[in-house]
Order: C-alpha cells, then structure tokens, then sequence
C-alpha cells in the first residue's frame, strides 16, 4: 500500500473527527491544547509522545507529536495549534515542513529504548 495514501487518509480521518474539538477561545490554554488533542487521539487509537510550545513564524503554536500503530506500521502525527486560537491542524510528521516533525520518530525510539531497559 502506498504510504503516502496512507498519510492522507490518517490526516482526513483526523480531520473530521476535530471538527468538534477546537476551542472557540481567543486564547488557547496548554490544559485545552491537551484536551483537544487528547479527544483526537482518542478517535484514531495514538499515543501522544510530547508536547511544546514554540513560535513559528512570528506566531505562537502548541505542538504535540504522536504516534499511531506500533512496529512497522506505526507513523507519527504532528498536532498543531495556534495560541491565538484557530483550527487543530493535524498532519503526518511525514509531510509536515515545521521543524518539530523531525524530532518524533527520534523522540518515539528512545522511549522504545528507555522501556526495553527497564
């Protein structure tokens, strides 16, 4: 199967279950960032891995990255959220451009290490 088919339908299922999630606040709170992506999560089975707040472009976002499915068919999400308010975007960290996306598989492996040494 083709992966990046497999991207875009992960995306699009992600995105009709949002629908419903983003805060309708001016200002985004770190407690309703965890609880919009948490309720996202939920609708697809993922993990969250971590989660920041950067500034990209000029402009202030809550990040979190995630994971859906394990061994080799697990792929990572990247949630984003601007503090000002606005949509949920959800992309596969595959196809994303902002510079966190990078960092989840990476994040993602040495959890996987962390808990094989446990």
């Amino acid at each position: 199967m083709d992966a990046q088919l497999d991207d875009e339908a992960l995306e699009s299922t992600l995105a009709e279950s949002l629908a419903d999630l983003s805060p309708d606040t001016k200002t985004v709170s770190e407690d309703e960032f965890v609880e919009v992506v948490g309720g996202a999560l939920e609708a697809v089975g993922g993990t969250l891995l971590f989660k920041m707040c950067v500034q990209n472009q000029g402009e202030g976002q809550h990040v979190a990255a995630a994971s859906v499915g394990d061994g080799g068919n697990r792929q990572f999400l990247l949630l984003t959220l601007p503090t000002g308010g606005g949509p949920l975007k959800v992309e596969t960290a595959s196809r994303s451009s902002n510079p966190v996306a990078g960092i989840a598989a990476a994040y993602a492996g040495l959890m996987d290490v962390f808990k094989a040494a446990a």
